[in-house]
């Protein structure tokens, strides 16, 4: 029997009335060479029923049942212990896949080898075309200068698994704990931009994405970020560290700002507390932001967008256009 080209993961937990057309859109995908391993963490409604019966019916599907529940990160790492494929990728079992999604992720994945992982978000990378193969510098500086990266979910990253093994999976703190696994894996890992799109991250009201203990445990990523502005592998100068820090502090401050203005003083009270600021940072580092969308684009000498013309990774300069002479 021959390994896939990749794994896609679903991890479930209650879904019985959305994993099936999330199934479903895995099934559908142009690109066949995969399996999809599903992972119930002790449902209690016909959620690994449902998972059971599509793998009767196709032989890609996978399906293990935990023994006692793991919670959602733990259940991730879990998974990933289960790939026996190069490269794998989550997929939520709310979600559902464009039938396109993995035909680009395994094919621009396989094009760039220096890659340990590659992300997708619902609207496309500012500054250039995709894929952008990114250094750990220069998603640093588009986190911190740009329009940010650190936030995207599990759902919408393809790993290489050997990376993604190396690096210890993700730290489990919570709802957060993708975010504290970009800030940790861009350090040292090169991370490939992918295009927008190709997949459909569904908002319902059984998210624990929307839980108001998730979103005090998201007002600890204040201090993760500053904490990582210190670090000894951060991979920017002292220079730009002090610049990225007057850009986290605004952010915070903002961010603040709008919490108390809707009333959410507890959020407020939650996120400066685990800032890591002190009030002789705030007042050294609280300025005006400074950021720009063209922050960790990758660029020629001659300050050209690098394009990717084939398969094969090679490029090509493209003349960077001003959105007035691009109209």
């Amino acid at each position: 029997m021959t390994t896939p080209a990749v794994s896609v993961l679903m991890t479930a937990y209650n879904r019985a009335s959305l994993i099936e057309p999330a199934i479903e859109s895995v099934l559908a995908q142009t690109f066949a060479d995969f399996e999809l391993v599903v992972v119930d963490d002790c449902s209690t409604d016909a959620t690994p029923d449902i998972a059971l019966r599509y793998a009767r019916l196709d032989s890609r599907v996978r399906v293990v049942i935990n023994e006692r529940n793991l919670g959602d990160y733990g259940n991730r790492n879990f998974a990933a212990t289960l790939v026996r494929t190069p490269l794998f990728k989550y997929h939520d079992s709310d979600d559902l896949m464009y039938p396109h999604c993995l035909d680009v992720m395994v094919s621009m994945m396989l094009a760039e080898p220096r890659a340990g992982f590659g992300l997708s978000l619902g609207a496309a990378w500012a500054g250039g075309p995709c894929p952008m193969l990114l250094t750990p510098r220069m998603a640093y500086v588009r986190e911190y200068f740009g329009d940010g990266m650190f936030s995207s979910g599990p759902a919408g990253a393809v790993f290489r698994t050997e990376v993604f093994r190396r690096l210890g999976g993700f730290e489990d703190v919570g709802v957060a704990s993708d975010t504290l696994f970009w800030i940790r894996a861009c350090t040292t890992e090169h991370v490939l931009l992918l295009p927008a799109d190709l997949f459909w991250y569904r908002l319902h009201p059984g998210q624990e994405f929307q839980s108001a203990n998730a979103q005090r445990e998201y007002a600890k990523t204040a201090g993760w970020f500053w904490r990582a502005l210190d670090a000894h592998d951060c991979p920017l100068t002292s220079v730009e560290r002090k610049r990225a820090k007057r850009n986290r502090a605004y952010h915070i401050a903002k961010r603040t700002a709008q919490d108390v203005r809707r009333g959410r003083w507890k959020f407020a009270l939650e996120r400066l507390r685990h800032s890591n600021m002190t009030i002789g940072d705030w007042i050294r580092y609280l300025r005006p932001p400074d950021r720009q969308a063209f922050a960790g684009t990758p660029l020629t000498t001659d300050g050209e967008f690098i394009m990717p013309v084939s398969a094969d990774a090679r490029t090509a300069p493209l003349k960077r256009q001003s959105k007035r002479t691009a109209s």
